[in-house]
């Protein structure tokens, strides 16, 4: 998700991965942790089994965002840009710097960098579960209607507690998140790739139509997320539908692109 970028603290992680710099925020931690205690309260009664599931939650969600943002990014690289991730509270960004000698300047091109990510992230979730079914294992899939369609519930759960727990996030993770993600709501990557798309097509008024779209589509995820009794949820999609409503009003969009 693109948001603010957040300042830097003396107490981030900082490191490199395949030559891209990646900075992980202290505020990282402690959201992390709200977002994933009561998932992991439902797997045990034990408070001591709960926090050691709780560091494999946050491991499990870091991992995961960086390899969504390292999708970004190589995207990124591949166009001639270099660029560098940010992990905090909210998720990540990749944020290019420098001129690079081309940079992602076609539609099609900062397309495939927003889809970068997403992609990255269902891919693993896809090998995740590929693995389980050749080894006749059950399927904890998060979307309960799909599984039960694709008969991934038979078998036996997959190994142990921390076995199944990391399993579980695992697929909680890079299954759900990135389909949010791909909400068509600016500047969501669903939205920079509604907008691009509509660019490719030779649709010169894209990026208010997406503003548009983003509106509906917001709005809309505001009502379900509301209605399911996910307000965190809804109060997001209802500030980002907001956000695009706002932008339409004052003249058109004036979102940052991914380059």
């Amino acid at each position: 998700m693109q948001f603010a970028q957040p300042q830097p603290t003396p107490y981030d992680l900082q490191f490199s991965l395949a030559g891209i710099p990646i900075r992980v925020s202290a505020w990282f931690w402690p959201v992390t942790a709200l977002f994933g205690w009561g998932l992991c309260q439902a797997l045990t009664d034990d408070p001591r089994q709960a926090l050691g599931l709780l560091v494999l939650w946050e491991i499990v969600v870091l991992l995961s965002i960086i390899l969504h943002e390292m999708g970004h990014a190589l995207a990124f690289r591949a166009f001639g840009q270099p660029a560098a991730v940010v992990i905090y509270h909210f998720g990540g960004l990749a944020i290019p710097y420098g001129g690079g000698h081309r940079g992602a300047r076609s539609p099609l091109q900062r397309l495939l960098v927003a889809a970068a990510g997403p992609a990255a992230q269902l891919a693993l979730a896809a090998a995740v579960v590929a693995v389980l079914r050749a080894l006749g294992r059950a399927v904890p899939f998060p979307l309960e209607w799909l599984g039960e369609r694709l008969g991934l519930f038979a078998g036996e759960r997959p190994g142990s507690l921390v076995g199944f727990a990391i399993v579980m996030f695992l697929l909680e993770v890079n299954i759900l998140w990135p389909l949010i993600n791909l909400v068509p709501v600016p500047p969501l990557d669903g939205g920079q790739i509604a907008r691009e798309g509509l660019a490719v097509l030779g649709i010169a008024d894209a990026a208010r139509i997406a503003a548009g779209i983003g509106t509906v589509a917001g709005g809309a995820m505001a009502w379900w997320c509301w209605q399911e009794g996910q307000w965190f949820m809804a109060m997001l999609f209802a500030s980002l539908a907001m956000s695009c409503w706002q932008s339409l009003q004052q003249g058109g969009p004036r979102w940052p692109r991914r380059v």
